[in-house]
């Protein structure tokens, strides 16, 4: 007896542990349950969304334009920059910006009493520069004149040598001279021929050097006359004239201010048409390039150009590019008009497209909304190219169908919804 009594003390705990871990488990499973149950019913029992806080578009067949977003900044296609062409100062301002001008009518006046100065010393300096030449010519000529009579002389006494020498060796033959005097006459005579060709070797160095020197003065008078038509050219531009019709957008209107050569002193603007300055991201850098289509959006007026130019240096993480307007004229435009530009960058001719919207992430594949007789239906959609108006689908819709775009991500979860009338 006592042998039992103590097995079964011993057996009371085992068996409380075994029934203390049943009710554990069965506890968690029935959770468990109860969760998946509510999971499924979440998941396919239908929610209800109201008309009014979805907007819906119809799935059509038509082009779909791949665009990166950029800015950019409306000015004058054409903008003339007039600069001094001489050193000078501000004398007279005769108009102010935003006034229109004609072909010919001053805009100001400097000061060009330096640049006179400086043409009457260029003036100066060539007139001795030529007298130099002169000079120099008429000195040449002497010297090839002398030159040329010491080369008859020297002729004319090789000559008498030459006959002395056969008038030597004759009297030789007689008896009448020794060797000696032949041997004499003859060296004179080679002495002669020597001088003369060394006379005749001086008279063409001299000839070349000599004709070389006048050909460097000349030269450099040719230069001096360049330079004093240059800046007769420049004082002629340094009347300031607008030389095509316009509007006066800038002027230097500082009176006595001192004005270097290439300092800015106006800006003329036709402002009848315009172009765009664009940028955007470098991280765009590679795909943006001249050829490629743009679209300017000005408020809800769009306009369609072409990327002309592209600046090869990035500054600040942006990429910098001009961009020329088809339509360069048209009414909207304003100039320094900030607007935004997308650049087209790929193109589909015919695709399955609805309008974008906020249920569009930028997910090549997502869930979206079909509206059927009050009923959404999910969607698995593949998404292809998209810009700010479209977006084309390659698969899951098909032309004619309703879908949402609203962004309704927060009932992904439900394969249907239905969308319920507004209450009035």
């Amino acid at each position: 007896m006592q042998t039992n009594r103590l097995m079964d003390r011993e057996l009371a705990p085992e068996i409380t542990r075994q029934k203390r871990t049943k009710s554990i488990v069965i506890v968690t499973l029935g959770i468990v349950g109860v969760v998946a149950v509510l999971a499924l019913l979440r998941t396919y029992l239908s929610t209800s969304v109201e008309a009014s806080k979805i907007r819906t578009t119809v799935a059509q067949i038509g082009p779909v334009e791949n665009t990166l977003n950029a800015t950019g900044e409306v000015i004058p296609a054409f903008e003339q920059v007039i600069v001094s062409p001489i050193q000078a100062s501000v004398q007279r301002v005769l108009l102010t910006p935003g006034t229109r001008v004609k072909p010919g009518q001053p805009i100001m006046e400097l000061d060009k009493s330096l640049s006179l100065i400086e043409l009457e010393r260029l003036k100066d300096k060539l007139a001795l520069k030529r007298n130099g030449i002169e000079q120099l010519r008429l000195r040449l000529n002497k010297e090839f004149y002398d030159a040329d009579i010491k080369d008859k002389i020297k002729s004319l006494n090789i000559n008498r040598l030459r006959a002395n020498v056969e008038d030597t060796r004759r009297l030789l033959k007689a008896g009448g001279s020794t060797q000696e005097d032949v041997t004499k006459a003859e060296n004179e005579l080679r002495i002669a021929e020597l001088e003369k060709k060394q006379l005749e070797n001086d008279l063409t160095y001299s000839r070349q050097s000599m004709g070389a020197s006048l050909k460097e003065s000349e030269l450099q008078a040719q230069i001096e006359a360049k330079n004093l038509q240059e800046l007769e050219q420049k004082l002629r531009q340094a009347d300031i004239l607008a030389d095509r019709p316009g509007v006066l957008t800038w002027v230097n209107d500082r009176i006595g201010a001192a004005v270097n050569t290439g300092d800015l002193l106006a800006k003329l603007a036709d402002l009848g048409s315009f172009r765009i300055d664009g940028s955007c991201s470098d991280m765009y850098a590679d795909q943006v390039k001249v050829g490629l289509p743009v679209i300017v959006k000005i408020n809800e007026t769009s306009l369609r150009g072409t990327i002309t130019q592209v600046k090869p240096s990035v500054q600040n993480n942006v990429v910098q590019f001009a961009i020329q307007l088809d339509d360069n004229r048209h009414t909207s435009l304003r100039p320094n008009m900030k607007v935004e530009v997308f650049i087209v960058t790929t193109r589909v001719g015919k695709a399955v497209r609805v309008a974008n919207g906020p249920a569009f992430k930028g997910k090549r594949r997502q869930y979206v909304y079909v509206l059927n007789k009050g009923v959404a239906e999910r969607r698995d959609v593949e998404i292809g190219l998209t810009n700010f108006d479209w977006v084309e689908i390659r698969s899951g819709i098909q032309p004619g169908e309703q879908v949402i775009i609203t962004d309704l991500s927060q009932y992904e979860n439900s394969e249907t919804l239905t969308i319920t009338p507004t209450d009035r």
